[in-house]
């Protein structure tokens, strides 16, 4: 339990302001966080900004933790807060033309990744997280959390302030509601279940 009792002087540090210590902190969940905040933001942008501003709530309130659950569940729930909030302000994103994928890095990683592939398989990612992006707040959250983050239902259940079987019955709904959505797709979905 030694690393249990590094964070927890880590976060007393940062909670009386120690810079290094929330640097310290900040780095072993920054992957996870920008991960969570690119699938429920849709863009490199607006996740970048939200990170930033959960990065900025932690840093406001980390003197605030209590310990009442895992820091990383916290620094999620802070995170998901900052991107539902983004969620809420935010207009709808414009499409990806082929130069707006050669500005993003696309480039063929071998003679079956043809721009034709390429564009098949950012269309099914779009039609994927715009899917995820119609489902109620409560839902995606849920989905983001369980399906693409790997979270247990118990991390999930602490992170949304919700009991176990309330996070299960979402990620159901949800999973149903991406599959009706997913389904009228066949073209780029086939008859694989979603």
């Amino acid at each position: 339990m030694q690393e249990t009792r590094d964070e927890q002087e880590l976060i007393r540090l940062a909670g009386r302001g120690d810079q290094l210590a929330f640097e310290t902190l900040m780095s072993a969940q920054e992957n996870r966080m920008y991960a969570v905040a690119l699938r429920m933001c849709g863009n490199r942008e607006d996740a970048q900004d939200c990170m930033q501003e959960a990065m900025i709530r932690i840093f406001r309130s980390i003197s605030g933790f209590k310990g009442q659950s895992s820091f990383s569940t916290w620094v999620y729930r802070i995170t998901m807060n900052s991107c539902l909030d983004e969620l809420r302000r935010r207009k709808t994103r414009a499409a990806t033309s082929l130069d707006a994928m050669l500005d993003n890095g696309y480039s063929p990683s071998d003679e079956t990744d043809t721009p034709e592939q390429h564009s098949l398989q950012s269309e099914q990612r779009r039609l994927l997280e715009r899917a995820i992006a119609e489902l109620p707040e409560d839902m995606r959250s849920a989905i983001v959390l369980r399906d693409i983050e790997g979270c247990s239902y118990e991390e999930i259940a602490q992170a949304l302030d919700a009991n176990v079987g309330t996070i299960k019955s979402r990620i159901s709904r949800g999973r149903e509601r991406l599959r009706a959505v997913l389904s009228r797709q066949p073209e780029l979905f086939g008859r694989r279940s979603v």
